[in-house]
């Protein structure tokens, strides 16, 4: 049975190095939110008023990545999700599009201190390398970590989720 894998921690815990990885030590595609959002809305972000713009976005883009990952899943392939759930309701409305089919679930958050994230997206605002998708701002950074919302214990339980720390 195919299985679908979710990425999911704050903001700079390494996501996509960590996805990117996984994708290629078991030869699966990973379908990552920001790349889409990058790729498609960059461009028109506007000045002000972001966070409703960039909801509106993300939900069809999640849209659109559920749909080409049930093809892949239903054609018997593994695919891996990086879709920044970063609020528990998210993630149950996520887990239950999974439930509502055929497929496995593996659910890994990467756990990494704040200092080391804020250190990491700073350095990777400087550098651009293959993690980068966007330049991160102070505020940017401070908004998206205050809306992570870590599993908690029953979450955790019930979903089996591996914490992978670094």
């Amino acid at each position: 049975m195919a299985k679908v894998t979710l990425i999911e921690g704050p903001v700079g815990a390494g996501k996509t190095t960590f996805a990117a990885k996984l994708g290629v030590q078991r030869g699966v595609p990973r379908l990552d939110l920001d790349e889409w959002m990058v790729s498609l809305f960059s461009p028109d972000r506007p000045e002000t008023g972001f966070m409703p713009w960039y909801q509106d976005r993300k939900e069809r883009c999640l849209e659109q990545i559920w749909r080409i990952a049930l093809e892949l899943l239903d054609a018997d392939h593994d695919v891996i999700l990086e879709l920044g759930l970063v609020q528990l309701l998210d993630r149950e409305e996520f887990y239950a599009r999974v439930d509502g089919c055929d497929h496995d679930l593996e659910v890994f958050v990467l756990d990494v201190p704040f200092a080391e994230r804020k250190a990491r997206v700073m350095r990777r605002n400087d550098e651009q390398g293959m993690a980068f998708k966007m330049a991160v701002s102070e505020e940017i950074f401070q908004i998206a970590n205050a809306a992570w919302q870590p599993p908690d214990e029953i979450e955790t339980r019930d979903r089996n989720i591996q914490v992978v720390t670094a």
